[in-house]
């Protein structure tokens, strides 16, 4: 078993609600165990013009592989209503493997840590709720000092997922 981080996020069609359905579904996953779940967050689009954002991050230990994960992902995707028009465009549901156990990964559909997590405060602050605070990513990156070089600014922390699913 290797713990996975899966960063989640949403920005339409009721953006809690597909969570709590994406963490559903998580635990669902054959050949994992879902061993976590952040609070939610708020934060503004990367893009203007777009609704606020909904993420968390869900830690799973499983025995998948990390391509058979990322199919997993994308059918919880779309079985959520995800339409892939645009790179940056809204979601129902985005779902990103960011860091899969201690394996840094380059294929042409993966890239293990995520490229962009070191840079978005709603997705460190989530992950270090679940992960150990002197976590090093197989990048050699420590956690710690990710989220020293990415203040919490623009994010509204809501209540923890436990009190969310209620």
């Amino acid at each position: 078993m290797e713990r996975i981080y899966i960063g989640m996020g949403s920005n339409l069609a009721e953006p809690t609600e597909q969570l709590r359905s994406a963490v559903q579904a998580l635990a669902q996953l054959p050949q994992s165990t879902l061993a976590g779940v952040s609070a939610f967050y708020q934060s503004d689009s990367l893009l203007p013009g777009q609704p606020r954002y909904t993420n968390a991050v869900a830690a799973i230990d499983s025995t998948l592989a990390p391509l058979q994960l990322l199919d997993a992902l994308q059918a919880i995707e779309l079985d959520q209503g995800r339409e892939r028009h645009e790179r940056w465009g809204p979601r129902t549901l985005d779902l990103d493997i960011l860091l899969f156990g201690d394996r840094l990964i380059d294929e042409p559909r993966l890239k293990v840590p995520h490229y962009h997590m070191h840079a978005r405060p709603f997705v460190l602050y989530p992950l270090a709720e679940l992960a150990p605070a002197a976590l090093v990513l197989a990048d050699g990156r420590r956690l710690e000092q990710l989220l020293a070089d990415c203040p919490f600014v623009g994010l509204e922390r809501m209540a923890p997922f436990a009190e969310t699913n209620q």
